[in-house]
């Protein structure tokens, strides 16, 4: 069965404007539209821009919308006519205007002010889940508007959870005209039969109805939702939220900046808007970051996801110097510069906090804003080395054992399949301890040879990361272990330092090895530091709990990273 979503998927004040532009001239604006239906004649925009006499009594208003759905016409030039037999109408009818009076403001607010109704979206996305294909057929204009921005960012982020679109501008027929619906039965390959149709519009359900399809009038969510889940069987109400939507690396955009002769960065990239940089930890991939990218760019910014050096697509020199901190974070410089980026915001969990930390210490002036995920500031001491803190914590074995070349990855290359579904688990369900690494022979030993799936990833996403694995190896990702010495040597250039740029720490309550304990003190080197913390959350906290985390991170870039304008200095 096919499902044909109308204008409830948006949440606005479709048909009447009175109730968001009150003081406007709105109910002045209505008394004028019921004028206009009983006085006929009047205009609307053609293609050649011109006008044209109205086609008969009683549809004046009707022939003012049309035009403009049909894409005759866009909406620049469409409101100079409505408003002047707007005026006219008045005129003739004794109706006395306000002096703020005016159809574009009325017009403007109106749409600035549509929301996503978001119980009809969750349905759409839990039918299309059980198999269901979905269509969004709305009567639209071509936006030439000053507020075309608001209505080109909602449509960006409608558009990636239907199967289709249909907008009446860009097809030439618009809604009661049965034409778009045999249009729309033709894009879905579907039987009227086989088809339900939702639109808060009597009049646009008639001729789909003559088609033979079923139909919904929408008056209001909750009792549309139950008469929908009477027609298709499935539960719509009371369901627990989807995931956000996730990645489809094959449909993003990729890109590769050179650092230096035999090295490159790879990335992928969404969104316009302030730059975000973000960094993954051990074991990933950009693809860490697949529920938060769409999410981040749909806010309003440019998602910079990068595969770390050592990883997935981006170069994995063999030296171990070369994932030294300092070296990594010249490299992240390298990679603003080529890029044509004087600043980023930069988000990091796992080594990638530890990452965007140091640029946010080193290299203030590149850094926006900076958060991590699990991972605290924990300044260099000159005074104790890390190997002495590593030796003395039990929880943080399996650092010593990662640091001899070879043997950590002869056992973690052995068999990806098995590394990615042991490394991947949800708190409840982790087979491993980071305990006695050494004395048992390895981070694996006692764990089955083919873990079930956790509950966090699919079979899908287990498989792009044995892909991204059996081209980089684990050596790179390794290495990034392998630099204590060097790491504390320039931290502790960095001893005594602040950071007073825009900063975020998020917490997960169950990340048994980067406790949120371990965050206690960071307000003594980071006095404006904001926090987020997820409960029921453990390690993998962009796949853990993506929504709790995309609400946090949003919230936060709206208040802290939203980049000033820089004047040009030449």
């Amino acid at each position: 069965m096919e499902m044909e979503p109308g204008p409830p998927w948006i949440w606005g004040h479709q048909g009447n404007p009175q109730e968001s532009v009150q003081g406007s001239g709105a109910t002045t604006f209505l008394r004028l539209l019921r004028a206009l239906r009983v006085r006929g004649g009047g205009r609307h925009g053609a293609a050649s821009g011109g006008v044209r006499p109205g086609r008969g009594p009683g549809t004046a208003i009707d022939h003012h919308l049309l035009g403009p759905r049909r894409g005759e016409a866009g909406a620049a030039q469409w409101v100079p006519f409505m408003e002047e037999d707007c005026r006219k109408c008045a005129e003739d009818s004794g109706i006395r205007l306000p002096e703020n009076f005016s159809v574009k403001h009325i017009f403007d607010k109106a749409l600035s002010e549509k929301k996503i109704n978001y119980p009809m979206l969750q349905a759409a996305l839990t039918l299309k889940k059980k198999g269901f294909s979905t269509c969004i057929l709305t009567n639209n204009w071509l936006d030439d508007s000053a507020q075309r921005g608001s209505r080109a960012q909602l449509m960006c982020e409608l558009r990636p959870h239907f199967d289709f679109l249909i907008e009446s501008c860009r097809v030439g027929m618009a809604k009661p005209d049965p034409q778009i619906y045999k249009f729309m039965l033709d894009t879905l390959k579907a039987k009227p039969n086989e088809v339900v149709f939702l639109d808060d519009v009597g009049t646009h359900l008639k001729p789909v109805r003559d088609l033979g399809m079923a139909t919904i009038l929408v008056h209001d969510t909750d009792t549309a939702l139950r008469e929908l889940e009477k027609v298709t069987g499935v539960q719509l109400l009371q369901t627990p939220a989807l995931p956000p939507t996730s990645c489809d690396p094959s449909a993003l955009s990729h890109g590769y900046v050179l650092i230096k002769p035999g090295v490159r960065l790879h990335f992928v990239e969404m969104g316009s808007g302030p730059a975000v940089c973000l960094c993954h930890g051990f074991p990933e991939s950009w693809f860490s970051w697949r529920y938060q990218i769409p999410a981040l760019a749909q806010a309003g910014f440019r998602v910079l996801a990068v595969d770390m050096k050592g990883y997935g697509e981006s170069s994995a020199p063999p030296e171990i110097e070369e994932y030294s901190l300092e070296v990594l974070c010249k490299d992240m410089v390298t990679f603003l510069n080529k890029l044509g980026l004087s600043q980023a915001v930069f988000i990091g969990h796992d080594w990638g906090g530890v990452l965007v930390w140091n640029m946010a210490l080193f290299y203030p002036e590149r850094v926006r804003a900076v958060a991590s995920l699990n991972t605290p500031f924990m300044p260099s001491n000159p005074n104790v080395s890390p190997m002495e803190i590593i030796k003395a914590n039990p929880v943080f074995d399996y650092q010593l054992y990662f640091q001899e070349p070879g043997v950590a990855e002869a056992e973690l290359e052995q068999n990806l399949d098995r590394t990615f579904k042991n490394f991947f688990r949800a708190h409840d369900e982790t087979f491993l301890t980071t305990n006695r690494v050494r004395e048992l022979g390895g981070l694996f030993v006692g764990t089955p040879e083919e873990p079930s799936l956790s509950r966090l990833v699919t079979e899908e996403d287990i498989q792009f990361y044995v892909q991204q694995f059996k081209k980089s190896g684990f050596r790179g990702p390794l290495n990034w272990y392998r630099n204590m010495e060097r790491n504390w040597q320039w931290g502790c250039k960095g001893s005594g330092r602040k950071i007073l740029i825009p900063a975020l720490m998020v917490t997960a309550e169950n990340d048994l090895v980067l406790h949120p304990k371990m965050s206690k003190h960071m307000e003594n080197w980071i006095p404006n530091l904001k926090r987020g913390h997820i409960k029921d959350c453990g390690h993998w906290t962009q796949i853990d709990k993506p929504a709790e985390l995309n609400r946090i991170l949003i919230e936060w870039l709206e208040t802290d990273a939203r980049n000033p304008l820089v004047d040009s200095k030449l």
